[in-house]
């Protein structure tokens, strides 16, 4: 199974480095929703000493609730939210001497990529515009995935470890009780049906098709490490 394995980090939730010997990609906050130029350098030592990818993971310009807060912008002003964090982060990771390998949007940005095709475009412009080469993490079977391919972009399709699927493919909003999976084993069967059979169970009991390339592990859960661990156990037995 060639599927990795990403996480949001250097958003302050303090488990970075006990996360990254199991995964193979770090989306680094670039300090919209969290994070500042240290966290970013920081981070990235971290993803060095580990041989993990490192990318840009940028969000609304939302500091107080932590990139959660659905913001609906202008083209213009979205295109260069996308690419002004992207110079900052590039700029911290060339100063480290590492390439800049991908791109997530974070929070609201992210949902609201994977379920409006213009949204999903603007970003996939950006990235595109900014770096060819990088390539864009997006929910798969979204718009994020689509609108990022017709532009000839190199693209990941992400699944959730801990994240339930309503029947439309979309994640079930954590407003909604039953979005998070806390149990390990639950965790773990999910991924290996993921991968092993390309679909998953939503939350009415139906299958549905499902492509993962990459799957997200949060950081900021309270499980997290524990989630980690098993996953990157159970996909390379």
């Amino acid at each position: 199974m060639q599927t990795g394995i990403n996480c949001d980090l250097g958003e302050g939730c303090g488990n970075d480095e006990l996360i990254m010997p199991f995964i193979t990609a770090a989306n680094i906050a670039c300090g919209y929703h969290s994070g500042d130029v240290t966290t970013m350098q920081q981070t990235i030592d971290m993803a060095l000493e580990q041989g993990v990818a490192i990318g840009a993971h940028p969000s609304f310009y939302d500091r107080d609730n932590f990139g959660r807060t659905m913001m609906h912008l202008p083209e213009q002003e979205l295109y260069e939210l996308i690419i002004q964090q992207l110079l900052i982060f590039k700029e911290v990771a060339d100063a480290a001497g590492q390439r800049v390998n991908h791109v997530k949007p974070h929070g609201a940005l992210y949902n609201l990529s994977a379920r409006d095709a213009l949204t999903a475009n603007v970003i996939a412009k950006a990235v595109k515009g900014f770096d060819p080469s990088l390539i864009l993490y997006g929910l798969s079977g979204s718009h994020s995935i689509s609108e990022a391919k017709a532009l000839g972009l190199k693209t990941a399709s992400e699944v959730f470890a801990d994240r339930t699927y309503q029947d439309d493919g979309s994640l079930t909003p954590r407003s909604q009780p039953g979005a998070l999976i806390e149990v390990k084993d639950e965790v773990v069967q999910q991924i290996l049906q993921m991968i092993k059979e390309g679909t998953v169970r939503t939350v009415t009991g139906k299958i549905i098709p499902i492509i993962a390339e990459t799957i997200c592990i949060h950081g900021d859960g309270k499980q997290a490490v524990e989630f980690a661990k098993a996953i990157h156990a159970a996909i390379r037995l």
